[in-house]
């Protein structure tokens, strides 16, 4: 019997691997598309589900216990139904007169900010109450260019998801009114010893008016300076068209209207 001849077994040329560059790639594509399917989820979660945990919240929280305190989170949601119109008139007047009307950005304030902070004045931001909710609900409070960024996409989002009425809704159950206390139900009983569907013009102008800066200003006990800020967010509220969630204008109609932070 023949054996047969012997033939050295082929050898397959091996696959190139994958470079650490692609791999690296892959990661980074999978994380992007991981965030946007992930922060859009969140969004429309958030946009019938009541907000009782911020970013802001948490911060606050740990600050207490460095600080050697117990965290106090005072926080109570309430539906719009149960905030006084005063209120929702009070913070449009003092910081977003054209709320109703603009698709999250006022460009025209944004611009006057950056130039007064580039001269080297006091700073001052331009955000809407769009962007302030975006960045309360979804971001830390640090002063970053990834931040800033990060609240135009979110901004964006809650714009093109949520309705004017949810963006207020919202805004008003998380905004920072003290030390420890969020929303303005918390606000009106600690303050007032009412509720946030019972406030008055003064009351809701006096929680507008500490809104800059809650953790220093005292709606209960205002200052000559908060008082001051009360009476001028009280005339605007005359001066500025009343807040119907019913009836949203584009803003190219109110050309004439400018937008106003108090």
């Amino acid at each position: 019997m023949n054996a047969e001849p012997f033939t050295e077994p082929e050898i397959l040329p091996e696959k190139p691997k994958r470079s650490l560059w692609k791999r690296m790639l892959r990661i980074i594509r999978n994380l992007i598309i991981f965030f946007f399917l992930f922060s859009i989820l969140w969004v429309v979660l958030a946009r019938f589900v009541p907000v009782y945990v911020t970013p802001l919240m948490l911060i606050r929280s740990v600050e207490s216990i460095t600080q050697g305190e117990m965290p106090k989170n005072s926080k109570t949601w309430v539906p719009i139904s149960e905030i006084s119109p005063n209120m929702v008139q009070a913070v449009v007047a003092s910081e977003d007169n054209l709320f109703l009307h603009h698709h999250g950005f006022c460009f025209n304030s944004i611009t006057k900010a950056f130039e007064r902070n580039q001269q080297g004045k006091r700073l001052r931001g331009g955000s809407t109450i769009s962007q302030q909710t975006a960045k309360n609900v979804f971001l830390f409070p640090n002063r970053t260019y990834i931040r800033k960024g990060l609240e135009a996409y979110f901004t964006v989002l809650i714009e093109l998801i949520w309705t004017k009425e949810r963006i207020m809704e919202v805004y008003l159950n998380v905004i920072e009114t003290g030390k420890g206390m969020y929303g303005v139900e918390a606000a009106a009983e600690e303050h007032f010893g009412t509720t946030a569907s019972q406030l008055s013009r003064q009351q809701a102008a006096l929680i507008a008016a500490c809104l800059p800066n809650p953790i220093r200003f005292d709606a209960g006990h205002p200052s000559g300076y908060i008082q001051l800020r009360e009476s001028r967010i009280v005339s605007l509220m005359s001066k500025v068209e009343q807040v119907n969630f019913q009836h949203v204008v584009p803003l190219k109609v109110h050309k004439k209207h400018k937008h106003h932070r108090s």
